[in-house]
């Protein structure tokens, strides 16, 4: 990002902070700086840009499904994005995020409630597609190109075979079948899309709307079911998790007996896509892959075993 770019990001949140332009002391710092997204905040203010190629009108309606539930989403501060350097520019208000050093308070409880509560709420006509199994074929295609510029690697056969193994929907090349409920989804849920607003210590509410929209409400639950499957995300905490959700009445799943009919498909997806993206990380950086990195790659070759 260029100096040009951030003074004129940092003008607009440190306006929508202190809309009586008075001056202030208040530093902006950087949540996060990605390809894809940067993240500043200034007070209780925080700007959001949006990745390259983010479709304006898909944005603006995802928006106001944001605003329209505020008992599920942090709401936007304004209606509509602004733009900077031709990219749209969201503002929010400040949320305190899951301790990453305390994953024993982590609030999966919570994050199954928030889901039940949207997956049981009707999308409006215009909603756009949730886009996590475009994110799958997104993760797939950086890793092949990061693995065509690099020596062959033992871990690429059982992750590519697993991809080739998905169905079409998952895959984002054809729809989901008929039989798949389709509600009002996320569809990038993980503990960081997690804040307490008021900060720090008000209700949980969902972050981050790049992915929300119209689709199969299980996709949702994928992440924490890869995680279990895997052996990453404790038997206790996956039963308490699903207990909530199916608590709350949840539609993803059934409300007793085997959620896994439901699951499998998203949660194979989920495991292909965070190992393509660790695979790409491993190899961009020319290192083995770590524990939790091969135990993703291990799931998949189980995948097309099985």
């Amino acid at each position: 990002m260029t100096t040009d770019v951030l003074a004129q990001l940092t003008a607009e949140i440190r306006a929508a902070a202190h809309p009586d332009a008075a001056p202030c002391a208040c530093a902006t710092t950087t949540v996060a700086h990605r390809p894809d997204a940067t993240v500043l905040r200034h007070a209780d203010t925080v700007a959001k840009v949006h990745a390259p190629g983010t479709d304006p009108n898909a944005l603006a309606l995802r928006l106001a499904t944001a605003a329209r539930l505020p008992d599920v989403f942090l709401p936007p501060l304004a209606p509509a994005a602004a733009r900077v350097e031709g990219r749209p520019v969201t503002l929010w208000p400040y949320g305190a995020p899951v301790d990453p050093e305390a994953p024993d308070t982590a609030p999966w409880e919570g994050a199954a409630a928030l889901l039940a509560r949207l997956h049981r709420t009707p999308p409006t006509p215009a909603t756009p597609p949730m886009r996590g199994p475009s994110k799958v074929a997104l993760a797939m295609t950086r890793l092949r190109a990061t693995l065509a510029a690099s020596p062959p690697h033992p871990a690429a056969p059982p992750l590519l075979r697993a991809w080739a193994a998905l169905p079409a929907w998952a895959r984002a090349e054809a729809p989901a079948p008929g039989h798949h409920p389709r509600t009002l989804c996320h569809g990038d849920l993980h503990l960081g899309q997690l804040v307490r607003h008021p900060a720090p210590d008000g209700p949980w509410r969902l972050i981050d709307v790049d992915d929300l929209g119209v689709g199969v409400p299980a996709w949702d639950l994928a992440r924490p079911a890869s995680w279990f499957a895997c052996g990453l995300l404790p038997p206790d905490v996956w039963t308490r998790f699903l207990a909530a959700y199916r608590a709350a009445g949840g539609p993803a799943v059934p409300e007793g007996g085997d959620p896994w009919a439901a699951l499998d498909v998203p949660a194979r997806a989920l495991t292909v896509q965070t190992g393509a993206r660790y695979l790409a990380k491993a190899v961009a950086a020319d290192r083995p892959l770590d524990e939790v990195e091969q135990s993703l790659i291990d799931a998949c070759a189980r995948m097309v075993r099985e």
